[in-house]
């Protein structure tokens, strides 16, 4: 059973954000473009990362005591 909570809650806006920055920020500050692109793209690595793992995430089953 996939988790929605953390794909689309998670994943989704950080692939979003990153693809801002590496894209639409970058070319605006020409002194700081490698590392603008590099943050971004990282940050949108990640993003993918938390979406295909809350593809992979299932609810444990509670253990009684």
């Amino acid at each position: 059973m996939a988790s929605k909570q953390i794909s689309v809650g998670i994943g989704i806006p950080m692939i979003v954000v990153g693809a801002i920055l590496a894209i639409f920020l970058a070319p605006m500050q020409p002194d700081l473009t490698d590392t603008i692109e590099f943050i971004g793209s990282l940050i949108g690595i990640l993003g993918v990362m938390i979406f295909i793992a809350g593809l992979f995430a299932r609810k444990m089953p509670k253990i009684a005591s």
